[in-house]
């Protein structure tokens, strides 16, 4: 908590050095990101139910909503109201082949984090494990310095797992069919390439660019690689979200990542900045999405309500 407190200081002090002109092309960089990515999951959720409509609105207010509850809420609760959402407005739809949408969405998001994170190693951009237990805000640190503790979760998790299965058992059968059909749209694997790949690619090139214009409009170098440097701790950082939008880790990596390239200050303002602004502009678009889809802004009770009647 100490530490993004400094950080929010370091913003404050650099708001009046701020290029707006170049924050209006993130922001619109921003928005054409969202636009790319809910055109993906559109096409994937076609594919799991092709004979009822699927209406790319539908799907822009989920993923909306979705992204504003995760904005403040940790854990990713967004994604619970995403799926509601989409289930409310897709004849037929199940929470298992929408689930499964989503994971079907992640296989790109997931080979272009590896790829940009087998990058940071062999690049020496990454804290190793010399310098992690130097860097305290990692949220997730706790499980690299006492490794037999992360031994027994991680054993504990396989357990249960398990046993779950085993009793879950009667069920997996029709279980197994509705996670199916979320995976539709990779049969044949060109349909796949057709249909998702160029959107998801345009998704993360506006991503980056979003990145390098933030990198403009708080005074840092601004190149390919430095947004590649600031995507790298994005994603890492939301590994375990155990922090909206994985605050404080965020910021303790960009640190390191930048250490000597540019002031800590700068770095801390810049980080922050860009959070804000992404929660600030993520929160209004989003709960604008939930009041014109559910009409009330209380999205926890209608979700409560509703969730546990599926058969």
């Amino acid at each position: 908590m100490h530490s993004v407190l400094d950080a929010f200081d370091a913003f404050r002090d650099y708001i009046g050095s701020i290029a707006y002109e170049a924050l209006a092309l993130a922001l619109l960089c921003h928005a054409m990101k969202i636009v790319a990515r809910t055109r993906s999951w559109r096409n994937i959720v076609g594919c799991a139910y092709p004979d009822a409509e699927v209406r790319w609105r539908t799907i822009l207010g989920a993923y909306l909503a979705g992204v504003g509850v995760n904005a403040i809420v940790p854990a990713r609760g967004g994604d619970l109201l995403k799926l509601f959402l989409v289930k409310r407005r897709v004849e037929g739809a199940t929470y298992p082949t929408l689930a499964a949408t989503l994971l079907v969405e992640t296989i790109f998001d997931v080979t272009m984090a590896t790829v940009l994170l087998v990058w940071a190693l062999s690049a020496g951009v990454l804290p190793g494990r010399d310098v992690l237990p130097d860097l305290p805000e990692i949220d997730w640190l706790y499980l690299f310095q006492h490794p037999r503790v992360a031994a027994v979760v991680g054993v504990v998790a396989l357990v249960a797992a398990l046993v779950l299965a085993v009793v879950a058992r009667p069920k997996v059968e029709a279980f197994r069919d509705r996670v199916s059909q979320g995976f539709a749209v990779l049969r044949p694997p060109t349909r796949y390439l057709r249909l998702v790949v160029p959107w998801q690619a345009l998704d993360w090139t506006f991503r980056l660019a979003t990145v390098y214009f933030f990198l403009r409009a708080f005074g840092l170098h601004a190149s390919v690689e430095n947004a590649f440097r600031v995507q790298v701790t994005q994603s890492l950082s939301t590994i375990l979200p155990l922090t909206p939008g994985g605050l404080g880790t965020e910021q303790a990596l960009l640190v390191y990542v930048f250490r000597g390239d540019a002031p800590t200050a700068a770095v801390l303002s810049f980080s922050v900045g860009m959070r804000i602004v992404f929660i600030t502009v993520n929160v209004l678009l989003g709960f604008a999405a939930i009041a014109l889809m559910l009409r009330t802004l209380r999205w926890r009770r209608a979700v409560e309500a509703e969730v546990p009647a599926e058969p």
